[in-house]
């Protein structure tokens, strides 16, 4: 799918861009791979990284609040990849215009550079936050997804396609608890804080990520929002899988942190499908219609929630303890 064609990654210099790269560059032969971000440090390294893979990598400066920048970028682009955000909640609290400014005003600009140049394909990563949000992070990222599922309605039956997909923290990103417990545990300390007892999360890889987008690429007919099925853990079963009898202070729950991560809503079930392997939730408008939906799925039962909290799939201390040592293996290899 990706052989001989072109990627931009907004972005690109983050968790996602690193990975999505490692496995374009092991399975695909892909004609370029356009790493676009503000940052020429992560940059530098990022191409020194993959300095063997120099004829098939290019390195863009730019920011998505920068409209003529992408322009220019997205010229005979196949596909686009939007990773590029504003994700701290503080900071976006702190900072609500510069949230907007990425979030939302950078969205717009990539689907009009894509809309300008002809992309073929679009797919925007999205949040669990962006579902009933309780922050701005959460709020722009609400109507970045709204953006671009409208965005398909002005490209035409053959214009460029836009999809988003969902899902939360990836395991060991930077902004997953994985890291944070782990530095205490590098320092020496031995209890690790819980904000509250009840709190679960939804499990996904770093590759589960890659190939949920990859799956938009090749399904995705325009509008569709893909979210995975995967296992749910507990906060302080994670703890205890990472420090084995650490103690647990529970600290109280942080300003605009959830209980539970919700992937499909009550009232998104109405328009949603379940297949063997994930979720889609399709547009609601006058200009979509039910032809477009994807063969291979049921439709979803009335008021069904994907919710980490009332999951079917669990992950106990020991699985998650191998899910850990599997991904540092992989990260050592």
């Amino acid at each position: 799918m990706l052989n001989n064609k072109t990627i931009l990654i907004t972005g690109g210099t983050g968790s996602f861009g690193h990975h999505f790269t490692d496995y374009a560059l092991k399975h695909y032969k892909p004609k370029k791979i356009i790493i676009y971000s503000r940052d020429e440090f992560k940059q530098f390294h990022m191409n020194n990284r993959y300095r063997e893979h120099a004829d098939a990598l290019r390195f863009f400066i730019g920011d998505v609040r920068d409209g003529s920048r992408l322009a220019r970028a997205m010229a005979d682009v196949d596909y686009v990849i939007h990773a590029a955000a504003l994700k701290q909640v503080p900071a976006c609290e702190y900072n609500p215009n510069e949230a907007i400014k990425t979030n939302v005003n950078g969205a717009m600009n990539v689907i009009n550079a894509a809309l300008d140049a002809g992309v073929k394909k679009v797919v925007a990563l999205s949040t669990d936050k962006a579902v009933n949000p309780i922050n701005l992070y959460g709020g722009t990222k609400l109507v970045s997804d709204k953006l671009f599922t409208a965005a398909n309605a002005y490209s035409g039956k053959d214009g460029t396609c836009f999809a988003v997909i969902r899902y939360g923290n990836v395991a060991g990103s930077r902004g997953s608890v994985i890291p944070f417990f782990q530095n205490i545990i590098d320092h020496g300390g031995n209890e690790l804080p819980i904000t509250d007892y009840r709190m679960t999360r939804f499990w996904i890889s770093l590759e589960e990520g890659v190939k949920l987008v990859l799956k938009a690429l090749g399904e995705a007919r325009g509008g569709e929002t893909f979210i995975s099925k995967i296992p749910s853990f507990k906060i302080t079963d994670l703890a205890q899988a990472m420090l084995p009898g650490c103690r647990m202070p529970e600290v109280g729950i942080r300003e605009g942190e959830k209980l539970h991560e919700i992937m499909v809503t009550r009232e998104d079930s109405l328009h949603t499908y379940e297949y063997d392997r994930h979720y889609i939730v399709y547009p609601h408008y006058d200009w979509w219609g039910m032809k477009d939906i994807i063969p291979g799925g049921k439709p979803a039962e009335p008021e069904f929630e994907y919710s980490s909290g009332t999951n079917t799939q669990w992950l106990d201390v020991e699985a998650i303890r191998k899910l850990l040592k599997t991904d540092l293996d992989r990260h050592e290899s």
